[in-house]
């Protein structure tokens, strides 16, 4: 382990350009730990702080947040052995996605077109096309604030549709060990692929300014079509616009402010709420809290 004075320390820390949506403001104090043992400790001696990895999926305001972030994003090396693998938490999807079909195994293509990092990809149990993080994952080093350092199984992390008991409890994914399948090359490439196609063809590019999907998909239904049903494709609020081929996600085409995203993100929701009477969940995260406006519009969208 570094010896604990070289631990990455930032503060008033201008976020901006590390955020998917190209926006937010400064960030009181900033850590950003390379190891499990960092992590730890940076947590203990801030038990306050808020924990993210590479910000694919977050929303910061641009008034910027009163309080230390602690990011995983250094958190990145892997392991392969026979067909176990082992990611830290901060390892970007498609660099590992890419990495184990290099070695013919297969289970996780479906990372190669998402943004975000591995431990949010367990957080949430993401998904596509066939596949799951809960289909290959076998245990996780988490940490949580009453138990410390644990290693949960399968069963333990209680995973469901964009769900795990890491979002009920508050516990974070610092690495994750997945068993994977021998497969082809050439078959897993493929399917990759064809991955990527399906994205560029009905989502929008990693090169604009954005979050991904925006709502969770209600039981039953998608959020994507509801959306759609209600013209949402024509919404926008200032440098805020509703994507034209996905009514679910959300581009900051030009300068828009956090505060731009959150009216538009509820303009989405009162409007399937209003036909519908379906609340939609969002699947962005938020952090902010100096900003009255989107402090209001928070408690409404998620609700606390």
């Amino acid at each position: 382990m570094r010896d604990l004075l070289t631990l990455q320390i930032e503060e008033n820390f201008d976020i901006k350009k590390m955020t998917a949506f190209k926006c937010g403001g400064k960030i009181q104090k900033v850590i950003f730990p390379e190891s499990v043992e960092e992590f730890v400790n940076a947590l203990t001696e801030n038990p306050d702080a808020s924990v993210f990895g590479n910000l694919s999926n977050t929303l910061i305001s641009s008034d910027g947040f009163a309080g230390t972030v602690i990011l995983t994003a250094k958190m990145d090396k892997f392991d392969i052995d026979g067909e176990i693998v082992t990611a830290e938490c901060g390892i970007k999807g498609p660099k590992l996605s890419q990495a184990v079909a290099d070695n013919g195994l297969s289970g996780l293509e479906f990372m190669i077109a998402f943004p975000g990092s591995v431990g949010g990809e367990v957080f949430m149990n993401a998904g596509a096309h066939g596949q799951s993080v809960s289909d290959v994952l076998q245990e996780a080093v988490c940490f949580s604030p009453t138990r410390g350092l644990v290693n949960l199984s399968k069963s333990d992390l209680h995973f469901a549709y964009r769900t795990s008991v890491c979002q009920k409890e508050n516990i974070t994914v610092l690495s994750a060990k997945f068993k994977l399948n021998k497969a082809p090359i050439e078959k897993i490439k493929a399917k990759m692929q064809e991955n990527l196609n399906f994205r560029k063809e009905k989502q929008p590019s990693l090169a604009l300014p954005n979050c991904g999907s925006v709502f969770r998909n209600p039981q039953g239904d998608s959020a994507g079509r509801l959306l759609e049903s209600i013209g949402a494709k024509t919404f926008s609020v200032n440098g805020a616009r509703v994507y034209e081929k996905h009514a679910n996600f959300i581009i900051n085409y030009d300068s828009a402010s956090s505060t731009d995203i959150l009216e538009l993100m509820l303009k989405m929701y009162q409007a399937v709420k209003n036909k519908y009477n379906i609340e939609l969940k969002p699947e962005v995260r938020y952090l902010g809290g100096l900003n009255k406006r989107e402090v209001e519009i928070c408690k409404i969208l998620y609700q606390k």
